[in-house]
């Protein structure tokens, strides 16, 4: 998929007003944008968690992002949600949209590589799901895959628990967290993709990581392997819940609209982390092997050095 095609997918979800409880524009638009692929199903969950099941068999991998962001209930009461530091929460002029609001800021701007917006947490991880489906549907793949947009994940992941809760994903499925992270060294906006080993709360399966390695290897995929612990993901809720679960993000600047001077503007983020991690969840897909083949084949590389180094 190229630029032009990904900007397609991307700005038109950017536009969506959003909020947390307040998700139908986005929720409306991923199930425009995925209507009419061959093989893929579309369902609603109780709690309104958009889930795309695409082939015929159990998923092996769930992606998973959220069609939130910060911003303002503003009927009956008016109040902040998400999490954002109280003395930045009323800095910043507020669009209203009816019961809710958004800091009034651009929806979709392009500045060389970088693509700046009042949301890219997490509207960006929707659109690698629809993307990396789209692509699975062009290329023919043949097995299956899921894709769940999550709702009110920035007050307190209730969306996924409600879901985990459910059961209605496959108990053994992997669960794959993707974001955008907050932007902290080692990790460097503009170095691909980011493996992410944990975050803020929890570390997530470490063959699931040692996994990704493998592929992005395999494939060549430039890649960064972090723990990201600017904030916590849905991949935590997940695990709480007996799910094995992992994540992939991509590094993000301004994290929810706060700059690191004080001011509330555009989040933003690399178009080349972009494109590379909606063709690294393709790869991981795509790929025959497993977190547990990857571990063994890493398990025999390390033996192979015994005959070469024997104790006696």
């Amino acid at each position: 998929m190229n630029r032009d095609d990904i900007l397609k997918i991307v700005q038109p979800l950017l536009e969506c007003p959003t909020a947390p409880m307040f998700e139908t524009a986005v929720s409306e638009e991923i199930q425009r944008q995925l209507s009419g692929i061959e093989g893929l199903k579309l369902q609603v969950d109780a709690s309104g968690n958009l889930i795309a099941w695409f082939g015929r068999d159990r998923p092996k991998y769930v992606f998973v992002a959220h069609m939130d962001h910060p911003g303002w209930q503003l009927h009956p009461n008016r109040r902040f949600l998400g999490t954002v530091p109280l003395n930045l929460q009323d800095k910043g002029q507020v669009q209203e949209f009816g019961e809710f609001g958004m800091w009034d800021l651009p929806a979709f701007r392009l500045d060389g590589d970088r693509l700046y917006s009042r949301a890219c947490d997490d509207l960006i991880g929707c659109a690698i799901i629809i993307a990396m489906l789209r692509t699975l549907a062009q290329t023919g793949f043949g097995g299956s895959v899921a894709g769940v947009f999550t709702r009110a994940e920035e007050v307190g992941f209730i969306g996924a628990i409600h879901l985990a809760r459910s059961k209605l994903l496959p108990s053994d499925a992997t669960i794959i967290s993707l974001e955008t992270s907050k932007e902290m060294p080692p990790a460097k906006m503009g170095a691909g993709p980011i493996i992410r080993v944990g975050d803020l709360t929890s570390i997530f399966d470490p063959q699931t990581a040692d996994f990704f390695v493998e592929v992005a290897k395999n494939e060549k995929i430039g890649f960064q392997r972090c723990l990201m612990p600017g904030g916590t993901c849905e991949a935590t809720a997940f695990q709480l819940y007996g799910y094995r679960s992992a994540a992939l993000c991509i590094a993000l600047g301004n994290y929810h609209n706060c700059t690191p001077d004080g001011r509330i503007d555009s989040e933003f983020i690399d178009l080349g982390d972009l494109d590379g991690l909606i063709g690294f969840c393709v790869a991981i897909v795509a790929t025959e092997a497993t977190a547990e083949t990857a571990r063994e084949a890493l398990r025999k590389r390390l033996e192979a050095r015994l005959e070469e180094f024997p104790l006696r």
